[in-house]
């Protein structure tokens, strides 16, 4: 997804950072610790955040290391919660943490992965700014939750409302890791600025492009049942844009407010959509952010720009 050789030493670093941060305390928490960690992941948040800084005039890997694994342990431990509330057993084709140890330990574990996050952050001795849009980081990832767990099997069929939700789930995380590493890099405001907008966007464009990869690839490539959202209640582009447009859709709209739906209602209702033009309607969608995130982007040293924009065109090609 992103030119990984510009910033290949910084990853590397920061697994063995990662490891440590969560290794090094209670004996329990620091295995479930670090079979989480070391559970995959595409490293995009940190990475994002680690070219963005390696952007700036100031670059200085000691201090930026430990913000870009705070920003993957935050991410971390929130999926985790995702996965205990969606009682979810697989996460990038791979047991959760639920599905190992249980609901209670899975949660705890989560709140151990988040205190590391903010341990480092407080090690780090960063300023007023990163611990605010750290704490607005959080607020909004919850709120996103909130508002999804809320609406689940309502049938709401809002594009705005699902906007919503995807920008405080997943376009504002994108776009605060490419913030906070303009800031750490030593970029000026409106620059920063600028990159918080390219994250925006490109975020945006991911969940859309996550949510097609729901309804349209197999449960080996993307590492958890298709039609997994529309198990959870939770509407996504897709399922929106079919509601609107096909022959089946009061039979689609009967499923997805049924929360006792089987596994053939699931089933059933992916091949509604499928039958739509929803995916095709979601991609475009997800192609018009994409556009707005390269014209977003300020200038940067050539070998970064031009891996921000490859990192922005792979998103609407991806199939896991």
């Amino acid at each position: 997804m992103i030119n990984r050789a510009i910033i290949k030493n910084d990853l590397a670093a920061l697994e063995n950072l990662l490891v440590k941060s969560v290794g090094e305390h209670q004996a329990f928490a620091a295995a479930t610790g670090r079979y989480l960690v070391q559970s995959g992941g595409k490293r995009l948040r940190p990475a994002l955040f680690l070219l963005a800084a390696r952007g700036g005039k100031n670059f200085d890997l000691n201090r930026a290391l430990p913000l870009a694994a705070a920003l993957e342990l935050i991410h971390t431990a929130s999926l985790v919660h995702d996965d205990v509330i969606d009682e979810a057993d697989l996460r990038r084709g791979v047991p959760t943490a639920n599905a190992k140890w249980g609901r209670r330990m899975a949660v705890l574990t989560g709140d151990y992965i988040f205190a590391a996050a903010f341990r480092l952050v407080s090690e780090g001795d960063y300023d007023n700014f990163v611990s605010h849009r750290l704490a607005e980081l959080v607020a909004g990832l919850t709120e996103g939750e909130i508002n999804e767990s809320r609406e689940a099997y309502s049938g709401n069929a809002d594009i705005d409302d699902y906007l919503l939700r995807i920008k405080q789930k997943t376009a504002e995380f994108l776009a605060i890791c490419c913030e906070l590493g303009g800031a750490i890099g030593g970029m000026g405001k409106d620059d920063t600025a600028q990159l918080a907008a390219y994250g925006y966007n490109i975020g945006m464009a991911f969940q859309i492009i996550d949510d097609v990869l729901d309804i349209d690839e197999s449960a080996v490539q993307i590492g958890k049942p298709v039609g997994n959202d529309i198990r959870q209640g939770v509407l996504t582009l897709p399922v929106i844009r079919a509601l609107s447009v096909s022959r089946d859709k009061e039979e689609l709209a009967a499923i997805v407010k049924n929360a006792a739906m089987t596994d053939a209602d699931a089933v059933r209702a992916v091949a509604i959509v499928r039958a739509t033009d929803g995916t095709e309607f979601a991609k475009n969608e997800a192609a018009a952010y994409i556009e707005r995130a390269k014209k977003s982007l300020p200038d940067l040293p050539f070998t970064i720009k031009k891996a921000f924009v490859e990192a922005a065109d792979f998103i609407t090609k991806r199939n896991y």
